[in-house]
């Protein structure tokens, strides 16, 4: 992974804010570096610092009482996570988990600067609303697929989501991570990834799917 300067960060992903936001960000924030696999935040922890992402990308959890992952939603380069901007800023404890699923270098802003952030700098109060906006998006849809379509059309919908977020048509996931993103069994999965290729949709390899 190369090791830039936050100046390079924020003018790559984060060229909407101020002048003197930037500055305000360079100088106090830190970069931190985290492997495919690592944990960005647990459940039950409290923040120090506020999360921004300029290179890989998160995945987001909720966990269950037995110990049983429910997939969220994905963050990226350019965006924040919400939860870590109002947990920070209130001094609680996170709800979800937060895993690195390659490597990623992320900007970690300190809690003490959000009330400033929010009340002079209107760049940062728009950016906090659009990522709440955003994430409030990606639930809905989550709900909507849970509620109202079958398993068939879940995976389908979430496979077709990996290709588009990873732009590659080779997804390097194995059923079970599949199934834990999706809260049913390995088993339930592999069926329906057979049937999608028999219906000519994907076609399956021993490390990896690729979407047709």
């Amino acid at each position: 992974m190369d090791d830039f300067s936050p100046a390079y960060y924020i003018e790559k992903h984060f060229s909407q804010f101020e002048p003197a936001l930037k500055e305000k960000i360079i100088s106090h924030c830190t970069v931190k570096n985290f492997s495919a696999g690592e944990i960005l935040m647990q459940t039950g922890q409290y923040f120090r610092s506020t999360v921004l992402i300029v290179e890989g990308r998160v995945k987001l959890y909720r966990e269950g009482t037995g110990g049983e992952e429910f997939f969220m939603y994905y963050l990226e380069p350019g965006s924040a996570c919400a939860l870590s901007i109002i947990c920070a800023t209130r001094q609680q404890t996170s709800e979800v988990m937060a895993k690195a699923i390659e490597p990623t270098t992320v900007l970690m802003i300190p809690i003490q600067l959000m009330d400033e952030l929010m009340r002079d700098y209107k760049s940062w109060y728009y950016f906090v609303l659009d990522s709440y906006r955003s994430r409030f998006e990606e639930l809905l849809t989550v709900v909507d697929n849970i509620i109202f379509k079958g398993m068939d059309e879940r995976l389908e919908f979430y496979l077709k989501g990996q290709y588009e977020k990873m732009k590659t048509n080779q997804l390097r996931i194995t059923h079970q991570e599949i199934a834990n993103d999706l809260s049913t069994s390995r088993e339930v999965v592999s069926r329906l990834l057979k049937k999608m290729e028999q219906n000519k949709k994907i076609k399956l390899f021993r490390n990896y799917i690729e979407w047709l």
